[in-house]
């Protein structure tokens, strides 16, 4: 369990919340492990096989302390809020930035920051662990001409523009990043819907995970992850949700994708080839890869931004109450993650 931004975490499986008195207290198999004054948090997020008191669920009611139980992987499923609430306010706020021109580019331009510097630095790491390669060079220095355009004055089309070029330069050279040997694992350029080759395959899988989980931090912020910025609303889609995840596809999703093969830990046998050239894996592999990345969540880092410990696995909720208290005015702008 962890506090972060006035928001308590509780991850561990099996705890047990309450109140007593003014406090809120977590126990894990009868033992008082926290314990924390009620007016000292924003919300509550319990993940997986985590209960709560009834009594405590009204007491957080009253005093507009909002709680959201996810899944153990992070997938949202319910909300208990009290009836005077911040959500009303809150979307009305993100409403409005999204039909602001100059509100949403300004936030479409930190979250394409977040996104291509990260991408950025994924090209970086490899030229240190790996080698220099000019054709990653080449990359990195194109994504680096990217940033500085990104801070003359831009409209949304354009910042739009700048991101399908760095996601095409980076993914140019992705195939240059795997060191296995094995033509299972060329990279010729992304494909999806459906994805026809391993990578691919691999690559969507792990993007899926990855906007479900920024999806349930949005919601469990009680942000609409239907309206965005960068990404253009349209039926059906999670724009916001899709922001939020430009940051972490290279630092976390691709990452794990290269992890993955570079160490074999994925093998041709490991995927399904059908009629239409469709590429799918097998209940084994999707297995495999959902172990890893629920164990690269645990991992922990410094966010840099609030400058505390976290696990990978919070970063989504992290950045989405960012970006909710920017909405709502106490932030003078949305800051990215930007991985170091």
């Amino acid at each position: 369990m962890k506090k972060h931004l006035n928001t308590l975490y509780v991850t561990t499986q099996g705890a047990y919340l309450r109140k007593e008195g003014q406090s809120v207290v977590v126990s894990i198999e009868k033992q008082d492990r926290l314990r924390l004054p009620i007016h000292t948090l924003d919300s509550i997020v319990c993940f997986g096989a985590v209960s709560m008191s009834p009594f405590l669920m009204f007491h957080c009611a009253e005093n507009n302390v909002g709680v959201s139980f996810l899944s153990e992987h992070g997938r949202f499923l319910a909300r208990v809020a009290g009836p005077v609430s911040g959500n009303v306010l809150l979307r009305q706020a993100q409403y409005r930035a999204a039909e602001s021109k100059e509100i949403a580019t300004t936030i479409a331009r930190n979250t394409l920051v977040g996104k291509i510097s990260n991408a950025r630095t994924v090209l970086r790491r490899a030229l240190r662990d790996h080698g220099e390669q000019a054709e990653i060079r080449a990359a990195e220095k194109r994504l680096g001409h990217f940033l500085v355009r990104l801070q003359r004055p831009l409209r949304l089309d354009e910042l739009r523009g700048y991101e399908g070029e760095a996601a095409a330069t980076y993914f140019a050279v992705f195939d240059c990043l795997m060191t296995v040997q094995d033509d299972t694992f060329r990279f010729r350029g992304r494909n999806r819907r459906p994805p026809v080759d391993p990578v691919n395959a691999l690559l969507s899988f792990v993007y899926t995970l990855l906007v479900h989980d920024c999806r349930s931090a949005l919601e469990g912020v009680g942000l609409d992850p239907q309206v965005g910025f960068l990404h253009a609303v349209r039926p059906g889609r999670p724009s916001l949700a899709l922001d939020l995840m430009e940051e972490f596809r290279s630092f976390l999703a691709d990452r794990l994708v290269l992890s993955l093969i570079n160490r074999k830990q994925v093998q041709a046998r490991d995927f399904i080839y059908s009629a239409g050239s469709a590429v799918t894996m097998t209940e084994g592999a999707r297995r495999n890869v959902l172990e890893a990345w629920q164990k690269r969540k645990l991992d922990e880092l410094v966010h840099p931004f609030i400058g505390e410990k976290c696990k990978i696995g919070l970063l989504p909720h992290l950045q989405a109450r960012l970006l909710a208290r920017h909405l709502r005015g106490d932030l003078e702008a949305y800051p990215p993650f930007l991985w170091k």
